[in-house]
């Protein structure tokens, strides 16, 4: 099968790349750059789709980006990163004379609303209450493909919650503190932490491009990347101390990550929701760490 990746140099990207290429599949990626193995947006623009059997998009700007502070600017390079991209895919595959049979565009939980008692699955009903499940909105009408070629076009749209993994992701600037014995509960602690390690992720958008769904739906299905353990930030916290056999003793105030990262974004991390992967799990994928001390100890040893 030949795979095309949108943003496919990132974190999730390389996971995904490594795995497609372990199973003899071909992955061509879509980046900023140009290089061996790669096409650029504007290629893809100019020259509409190449050769696939099946297309992702994990484009997006980084939204925990400590080096941004959050402004108009950062918050238009989070929407255009994100829907201008998954955009110029679902035209690209639209033009095409052989449309790819898959089409996954991967998304995020913020389109729930965070709540300390509701449960959402891929069945509940939503509507946008803030900037970032406006942006969910946004992205996922961009994707959609016409009527006519969702006949024949799988669509699927995956979404994931915090990604842990050692390369990159929510991991990646949490570890300093917690090494040095600074590592606490954000916020209150008790907010919902739906999470999903990163070969996981991988592999059920991997699992998505190889099944096939009968009959063929014209609006997209939906799959949350989320691990099963329903787990909050003070579970995450003592259990990430608990394996680097480090103290978690000093909670970070939710009005200093608001400071920090603004309010609208210290949201990810200072609320969260209860997600449950239930058609994930009914499409017969197997999660490889579905719960934290298997995650955890996979990403940190111990």
């Amino acid at each position: 099968m030949r795979v095309l990746i949108g943003g496919g140099s990132g974190f999730v990207g390389r996971e995904l790349t490594r795995q497609l290429k372990s199973k003899g599949h071909d992955v061509t990626i879509i980046s900023r750059q140009p290089g061996p193995g790669r096409i650029t947006w504007a290629d893809v623009e100019s020259g509409g789709l190449p050769p696939c059997e099946g297309a992702v998009n994990l484009a997006g700007e980084n939204i925990m980006n400590p080096l941004r502070w959050w402004n108009d600017s950062y918050k238009k390079d989070l929407f255009s990163s994100r829907v201008d991209t998954t955009r110029t895919l679902a035209q690209a595959i639209a033009a095409s004379s052989s449309p790819p049979q898959s089409w996954v565009l991967i998304t995020g939980v913020a389109c729930y609303k965070p709540s300390l008692q509701s449960q959402y699955t891929e069945d509940s009903e939503w509507t946008p209450f803030d900037l970032l499940s406006q942006l969910v909105k946004q992205w996922e009408e961009a994707g959609q493909l016409p009527h006519s070629l969702a006949q024949s076009t799988r669509q699927v749209v995956i979404r994931p919650g915090a990604v842990l993994g050692r390369d990159g992701g929510a991991m990646k600037q949490m570890l300093t503190p917690f090494w040095l014995g600074l590592g606490g509960p954000l916020g209150s602690g008790r907010q919902p932490f739906p999470w999903i390690h990163v070969s996981d992720l991988a592999g059920i958008i991997l699992h998505a491009l190889e099944t096939s769904s009968s009959p063929p739906s014209t609006q997209p299905e939906v799959f949350n990347g989320v691990a099963p353990a329903l787990n909050t930030n003070y579970e995450f916290t003592k259990e990430l101390g608990r394996i680097l056999r480090r103290p978690t003793l000093f909670p970070v105030p939710g009005f200093l990550m608001d400071a920090l990262l603004g309010s609208e974004r210290a949201v990810i991390l200072t609320q969260g929701q209860k997600v449950v992967p239930k058609r994930t799990l009914e499409s017969g994928f197997q999660f490889r760490y579905p719960d934290l001390t298997s995650a955890l100890r996979e990403i940190v040893g111990g």
